[in-house]
């Protein structure tokens, strides 16, 4: 009756939503340990251990993660020590200190930011100049 166009009945009768869902480790909380997330999750407290969600990871400007995260989005403002595998695009905000191994198909780090990384980035292959321009081949 009073639910928003986004919400729809289990089979119970009860309201739940249906997009836009996120979990929230607030600041304060500690988690020593793996979190498994089908959707968003944003850390604005303290977790060592491993993160797999299939969302998008924010770490907020009081989180810290010591371990490894692998997701599809990642916003870092706060701490990350570890390996991070990020399928599309790793933004690091000018808050965000990171330390350890990253790959990631698309990278944005913002001034100010520490970076002390390893990085490997996917995208687009590179295809060699001989392909581009036949020219350059070398005579046999």
């Amino acid at each position: 009756m009073f639910g928003s166009k986004s919400e729809k009945q289990n089979n119970t009768g009860a309201q739940v939503a249906s997009s836009n869902i996120s979990n929230s480790i607030v600041e304060g909380t500690s988690i020593n340990g793996n979190i498994v997330a089908s959707n968003d999750i944003r850390i604005d407290g303290t977790l060592v251990g491993k993160l797999d969600c299939s969302g998008r990871v924010i770490v907020g400007p009081q989180g810290r993660i010591e371990g490894d995260i692998n997701c599809i989005n990642a916003i870092i403002e706060g701490t990350f020590t570890g390996n991070i595998k990020v399928k599309e695009l790793l933004s690091v905000k000018e808050t965000a200190s990171i330390n350890g191994d990253i790959v990631t198909d698309k990278l944005m780090v913002q001034t100010g930011a520490v970076f002390n990384v390893t990085c490997s980035m996917g995208g687009q292959k590179l295809k060699s100049l001989v392909q581009k321009d036949p020219s350059l081949k070398t005579a046999p």
